[in-house]
């Protein structure tokens, strides 16, 4: 199996922004506890595609509601590697939790973007059966597999990514 990238945590202070946007009115100590326990994505079995990554804190999504996590999470890789970001199959089947923008797209230059490459998780519990999703601290909530990519012959694309969640479309 090609080795091919790793996983980071984005630094303190990145993190502590980044969580105070989405869960306003915690104090630095109580977002440094979270950051401190937050662990690398990791596969589950040797046969496993997904790197599971878990819940830096609990939440609770009733049908219909949408939430934003703040992973704390980086991932450098290899050029002509991209990760793609799924809610866990299991969650996803049962709940019909979605990720908003459907499947995540992390390039390997978002690793160098200004909010230093944050993986950042907009889920939705889109459940028409009534179910509430409850997710534990350091539960598995997504997961991210690699792949390979291509480019067209023609391709002549040489801008420099400079920011985060579509940024590489701006001018």
């Amino acid at each position: 199996m090609k080795r091919i990238a790793a996983f980071e945590k984005v630094s303190f202070a990145q993190y502590e922004k980044d969580f105070a946007d989405a869960f306003p009115g915690h104090e630095t100590a109580e977002i440094r506890a979270i950051y401190d326990d937050i662990t690398k994505p990791k596969r589950a079995t040797a046969g496993s595609a997904g790197y599971d990554f878990s819940a830096p804190v609990a939440f609770v999504l009733k049908p219909g509601e949408t939430i934003k996590i703040p992973t704390g999470i980086r991932a450098r890789m290899d050029e002509d590697w991209v990760l793609c970001l799924f809610p866990r199959s299991g969650q996803g089947f049962k709940y019909r939790l979605q990720l908003n923008n459907t499947v995540g797209i992390i390039d390997s230059d978002y690793y160098n973007s200004d909010n230093e490459g944050h993986i950042m998780a907009k889920l939705t519990n889109d459940s028409n059966e009534g179910k509430v999703l409850e997710i534990h601290p350091g539960e598995g909530f997504l997961q991210g597999i690699f792949m390979p990519y291509g480019i067209t012959e023609d391709d002549e694309a040489d801008g420099v990514r400079n920011g985060g969640f579509g940024s590489t479309d701006r001018r």
